[in-house]
């Protein structure tokens, strides 16, 4: 605090800059006498004035023509641009893997106002794992959010925690029912939580009270949110309920939602879910079309077309899709043709019964044709293990269905997630209802001519593609069903040698799978091993159910893909191809769909491909990339339709099998569809490179590795170069700070180190070192210094942009550019700056200039700071900052003088 000879008190003025003890560097609101209301970077407080030690100004450090040392001032400018740019891009935030403009552009979309509240809609495989931990860790770095709620598929809570961790150093608990209890207080115990939506949403043991009467969650992400369903007949379900809840009681602040298939075709389900984000603005009740354009608040949709690196070039080529057919053997042709007249005796049995024990059989044979078109030995494994329960329980067939069988059926009815459904479906097939008279010994012949398949055409087709098509590439295979799996493992066994292939399902477990010598065996395989195995190079083929449809990447060496089978729903498909056809993958994805074009199932597909031709063509004439908006036409589509066609086809004649496919299939594709994805796609908010490429920083961690040197060497360290990356002594000021090291080894300011932990070898905004180079950079008194001409021609100024309207709700509500007159007044954005002042650094005798007190008298200063900030002014349209009332001060200036830097 300044003083004059008297003793007396100086007024502070409004922009005079202090820096309180604990607080930081701030900038004088009002001057109240005794206390004194400062802006610390938005967070304003009122302050004792013995508390405040004033800084000097640029323009004051001038008056006085007090210069201050080069480095100190340049390293205040780096920390400012470095965390100014962060702040609004995440762009230095800590992950192992490098970033891409639309997801910067996703971070700084949602983080421009708080609260937020978003549903972001990316394509899948353009990244949601690196787009929340990018919005997560500047939030969490600046204290914004100190609690929060990652709800998920069951299937992918440990992925997230472990991608949360490995990728970005971000902790977070998972939910167990058995940590929750009355006496353990989890909810308020924990403050960074992931949970399965699925475990979450049933009330049991008072979860929901303790839920909702912990502390309130800074923010709420939700993956795969299309599972918060409404309907309109139906109600809604349990998980959307709770998390209504939860919005309804102000539990949570902020939320962001992660779904690629937001509209699943009924708009009433759309704005539910959209009114759980923006109930201002969405509502079910009211009509559609007049909500669609306040989508651009609330909706972000990216797709693979428009994705492009930071040089502008398409990342994602469309999938080369082919075709293979194969033939049955006169065996399975015979089989197939008794299981076709056994399932078509049951439905003409089921119609005698009442409504329920329909219902019921008509579950268990639509669940047989489902496993049948997989292969022989999918069906054959479920008969087997229906006659045996038959043959054990027989006693009590005249009773019907137990009470145990006829809850699971209902269970199995009720399941809304098909790959829970289809996991499901061979235990569906063994419930002890009574198909048809005489069933027994109808499953024994269907039995016999199963044991007659020594060879499956389809398996057989698989491998000779395997040895000439696909000859010493990694392959990855689709499958519905694990006896498939099995049956497919066996063969490459016998072919390539045990341990050719790995394997991923719902329970990590493959039974009957033969080793090379012929004996039979069951695997067990952790799914992350798996894929890891896989990505690594150790084994050569994956081989996986739908547990790995959904959030698993396996493009590091793999780019063939071939589908074993076909799913009764194509979207399906599309999540099988976005394994490999996603950020990372170097080559065009090769797909083969492998079908019998003399099946139903093979002429159901051949329709269902014209129709998603056909579909797609429809977008042509308005949308430049129709290739990714299939995902929303597909989710749009209830899975009843297409398991409709499939179930009923059996019973259709070719003479008419047209005519009823295309009444079948009207619900799919139809033009108020297609209309509705045009609409959606139109009028949410999406990343334009061409628009927005000149706003996207061209700067990583590479580039604040110079500000970390240079703040070591000034705080009595030096970073010494070693083959495992940077170490050093940490300096004695920062060693105060609660979970700082003693000493730093193998630090990294490169996001592909590798090895275990290495994000904990990852330097960026977020390491405790650091934001600590940081903070005692930005609280520095430097403001005003000189360099020789030869290093700096020009001066340069260094502004900060302040939203003066607190109540606006901007998160971020300051940025700091540069002016720099060496390049006519041209304004750096934050990162632009910091690469300049990188460049001074680099200047020769840099780090040994000293100020010169003659490098500019104060009315010069004065007059160029002027015409600086005019400058700025000028051109603040351009830099597009959401501030509804921006303010301009100077933070400092460094200025060229003629003499001669020392060498």
């Amino acid at each position: 605090m300044n003083v004059d000879s008297g003793g007396t008190q100086h007024t502070l003025d409004p922009g005079d800059r202090v820096r309180h003890r604990s607080l930081g560097a701030g900038e004088v609101i009002h001057d109240r006498g005794q206390t004194v209301i400062v802006d610390f970077r938005g967070d304003i407080q009122s302050c004792a004035r013995a508390d405040l030690e004033q800084l000097l100004t640029p323009l004051q450090a001038a008056a006085r023509q007090e210069w201050d040392a080069p480095l100190r001032v340049i390293t205040r400018c780096q920390a400012e641009a470095i965390r100014s740019a962060n702040d609004m891009w995440g762009v230095f935030s800590r992950s192992r893997i490098d970033l891409l403009p639309h997801q910067l552009w996703v971070c700084k979309k949602v983080s421009e106002r708080w609260p937020a509240r978003w549903l972001v809609a990316d394509d899948v495989g353009l990244g949601k794992t690196i787009e929340a931990g990018l919005i997560l860790w500047p939030l969490l770095a600046r204290g914004t959010v100190k609690r929060f709620l990652l709800l998920c598929p069951a299937s992918l809570v440990g992925q997230w925690e472990q991608r949360l961790r490995t990728m970005f150093d971000i902790r977070v608990t998972q939910y167990s029912p058995d940590l929750d209890t009355a006496r353990a207080d989890f909810w308020n115990s924990h403050n960074q939580v992931v949970a399965s939506l699925q475990t979450l949403r049933a009330d049991r043991g008072g979860r929901h009270e303790r839920l909702l009467g912990a502390e309130p969650w800074d923010l709420l992400l939700v993956d795969e949110a299309h599972h918060l369903n409404a309907d309109e007949d139906r109600g809604p379900t349990l998980g959307f309920s709770l998390v209504r809840e939860l919005m309804k009681r102000n539990q949570v602040t902020s939320a962001v939602f992660f779904t690629g298939t937001p509209h699943r075709g009924k708009d009433y389900g759309f704005f539910s879910l959209m009114s759980l984000l923006r109930d201002d603005l969405f509502s079910p009740t009211r009509p559609g079309r007049a909500q669609l354009p306040s989508l651009k608040e609330a909706m972000i949709r990216n797709n693979k077309q428009q994705a492009t690196d930071m040089q502008g070039k398409r990342l994602f080529q469309p999938p080369d899709v082919t075709a293979v057919t194969y033939s049955y053997s006169p065996e399975e042709a015979r089989f197939y043709e008794m299981l076709t007249d056994f399932i078509l005796s049951g439905k003409t049995y089921a119609s005698s019964l009442s409504q329920s024990d329909q219902r019921m059989v008509m579950l268990i044979l639509i669940a047989m044709q489902k496993i049948a078109s997989s292969s022989v030995a999918a069906i054959r494994r479920a008969l087997r293990r229906r006659l045996e329960r038959f043959e054990t329980a027989r006693s009590g067939l005249s009773q019907g269905a137990g009470a145990a069988d006829r809850k699971d059926l209902d269970e199995y009815a009720a399941i809304e997630d098909e790959d829970v459904r289809n996991d499901r479906d061979e235990d569906v097939v063994s419930k002890i209802l009574q198909l048809m008279v005489g069933e027994e010994d109808r499953l024994r012949e269907l039995l016999a001519a199963a044991d007659e398949v020594t060879e499956e055409t389809r398996i057989a087709r698989i491998m000779e593609m395997l040895e000439t098509r696909f000859a010493g590439r990694s392959v990855l295979l689709f499958t519905e069903y694990k006896a498939t799996q099995s049956l497919l493992m066996s063969e490459m066994h016998r072919r390539y040698g045990d341990g050719c292939a790995a394997f991923i399902n719902g329970d990590e477990r493959a039974e009957d799978v033969k080793r090379a010598d012929g004996t039979v065996t069951t695997l067990r395989l952790a799914r992350e091993d798996a894929a890891h195995q896989f990505n690594r190079g150790d084994v050569r083929f994956l081989i996986s159910t739908e547990a790995g449809g959904e959030g698993i990447d396996l493009q590091e060496r793999c780019h063939h893909l071939i589908h074993v089978d076909l799913p009764w729903n194509p979207m399906r498909l599309h999540q099988r191809v976005g394994r490999l056809n996603r950020y990372g993958q170097k080559h065009q994805v090769e797909v083969v769909h492998l079908r019998n074009p003399d099946t139903v199932e093979g002429r159901i597909w051949e329709k269902l491909l014209q129709k998603i031709e056909s579909i797609q063509s429809a977008f042509d004439p308005v949308m430049d990339e129709p290739e990714d908006l299939m995902q929303l036409v597909l989710g749009m589509t209830s899975g009843d339709v297409f398991r409709e066609i499939f179930s009923e086809a059996d019973g259709v004649s070719t003479d008419r099998f047209d005519r009823w496919f295309d009444e079948k299939a009207a619900r799919f594709g139809g033009k108020d569809a297609v209309e509705a994805v045009r609409e959606l796609v139109g009028y949410a908010a999406r990343f334009d490179y061409q628009e927005a490429s000149n706003q996207i920083p061209r700067a990583d961690l590479p580039q604040i590795e110079p500000f970390f040197r240079t703040m070591l060497s000034l705080s009595g360290r030096q970073a010494r170069d070693e083959a495992g990356g940077i170490s050093f002594k940490t300096p004695d000021a920062w060693r105060r700070q609660v979970g700082v090291r003693l000493e730093y080894e193998g630090l990294h300011f490169d996001r592909r180190v590798q090895g275990k932990e290495a994000i904990e070898r990852i330097a960026g905004v977020g390491h405790k070192a650091v934001d600590l180079a940081i903070k005692d950079a930005v609280e520095s008194e430097a403001a005003l210094a000189s360099l020789p001409a030869e290093v700096l021609p020009a001066p340069l100024f260094v502004f900060s942009i302040a939203d003066e309207v607190t109540t606006g709700g901007a998160l971020v509500r300051s940025t700091v550019v540069g002016v720099d007159g060496d390049s006519g007044g041209r304004v750096l954005r934050d990162w632009e700056l910091l690469l300049r002042l990188n460049e001074l650094a680099e200047g020769r005798g840099y780090r040994r200039a000293t100020s010169s007190p003659s490098a500019a008298g104060p009315d010069t200063v004065d007059a160029a700071v002027a015409t600086a900030r005019a400058t700025l002014e000028g051109e603040l349209p351009t830099l597009q900052l959401s501030y509804a009332m921006p303010t301009i001060s100077l933070v400092a200036a460094v200025w060229p003088h003629s003499e001669s830097s020392p060498d």
